[in-house]
């Protein structure tokens, strides 16, 4: 791994390609961890560290959700953050700048997903039957 800090590289990112806010690499990062910590309370026999790209998208809308509550996509888009490929194009530019790791299957089709917005949406979506209206 490179000597340089989570925040040079992701300085060095935006002055290059700046479709992601700072703010979103961070996010990342934060999301990246609870991940993990997650994973390790759910498996304790895990053959290794890795988190794949299944894994931490998974991680990262659901880290959404539990920060953001219903305003989690709101957020994201205002970040730059449209689809779960946003996501992975962020973390394979950090694997660029030696920051995030992966493996020689890894790559960016980890990270399809349906559409972002229905899966941090969908969990706050309320029926008309829940607020008393009469569907007929």
């Amino acid at each position: 791994m490179n000597s340089i800090s989570f925040d040079e590289a992701v300085k060095k990112i935006v002055e290059r390609d700046d479709r992601f806010d700072v703010r979103a690499y961070s996010f990342l990062n934060a999301a990246l961890d609870w991940t993990v910590r997650r994973i390790a309370e759910q498996k304790t026999e895990r053959e290794n560290s890795h988190v794949s790209g299944q894994e931490l998208l998974q991680g990262f809308c659901d880290f959404s959700i539990d920060q953001f509550g219903p305003m989690a996509y709101t957020v994201l888009d205002e970040w730059g953050i449209h689809t779960g490929i946003n996501v992975g194009e962020m973390v394979f530019l950090l694997i660029e700048e030696e920051v995030f790791s992966k493996q020689d299957g890894d790559s960016l089709a980890d990270f399809r997903c349906k559409s972002l917005k229905k899966i941090l949406t969908e969990p706050f979506e309320v029926s008309d039957e829940e607020v008393g209206l009469s569907t007929k």
